[in-house]
């Protein structure tokens, strides 16, 4: 786990980070609706798993920049910027209705992430543990699936987490919409870190890596 120290008092943001730390905590969310059309496709072609495919996507455009990527250390009160950080991703498991917490390694080569996240779910199928370790996993974000509900709105309230820097983000099932396949993504981040227009970039980012991706 690399990272480096950012310079408060030369961070680009540094008054808007002043506000919500010291003034107004609070996070900022967003649910739009992404177009997987293509990625379903491309899943299906390929027989690969959908989930998969976009839980990779969604890490890459998370590594992308270094506003999704912020921490905090809370022992000497600095602001820092991982190298990487990488999905936290939940199994569904039916007969207890619970879910597993899995730590996957983001691996911008596709092929080394997918085998690692597709051998991470497995194992995790395993087990009906809630096995999550935060402090040993600061640089890991929130990645959750909600597949039963093609939802319009998602919310998450963190009580406390002032400065929580970490990316959350959930998505529904994908439905039909004139031709088009289309999933409910929302994203959460520190006000303090990001601001609409950083969460609404991380939608832009979502519709040019699939359109991407798609073409390999």
């Amino acid at each position: 786990m690399n990272y480096r120290i950012i310079d408060k008092e030369q961070y680009y943001r540094k008054g808007v980070f002043r506000h919500f730390t010291e003034d107004c905590g609070c996070s900022t969310s967003m649910t739009a609706r992404v177009d997987v059309t293509d990625l379903v496709c491309f899943s299906k072609q390929t027989k690969t798993r959908f989930y998969i495919n976009f839980l990779y996507i969604l890490s890459k455009v998370l590594n992308s920049r270094d506003d999704y990527r912020m921490g905090y250390l809370w022992r000497t009160g600095e602001l820092i910027c991982y190298d990487v950080i990488h999905p936290t991703q939940y199994v569904f498991h039916d007969d207890t209705e619970t879910c597993s917490p899995v730590y996957t390694t983001y691996h911008e080569d596709y092929k080394k992430f997918y085998d690692g996240a597709a051998r991470d779910i497995d194992e995790a199928k395993k087990t009906r543990d809630y096995r999550l370790d935060m402090a040993n996993h600061p640089n890991w974000f929130d990645a959750s699936f909600i597949p039963w509900l093609s939802y319009d709105a998602l919310n998450i309230e963190l009580s406390g987490a002032g400065m929580f820097f970490a990316p959350i983000v959930n998505w529904g099932k994908y439905r039909e919409e004139n031709g088009r396949l289309l999933m409910p993504v929302s994203v959460r981040l520190n006000h303090a870190i990001a601001d609409g227009y950083l969460v609404a970039n991380v939608f832009r980012l979502l519709q040019r890596e699939i359109n991407l991706f798609v073409r390999r």
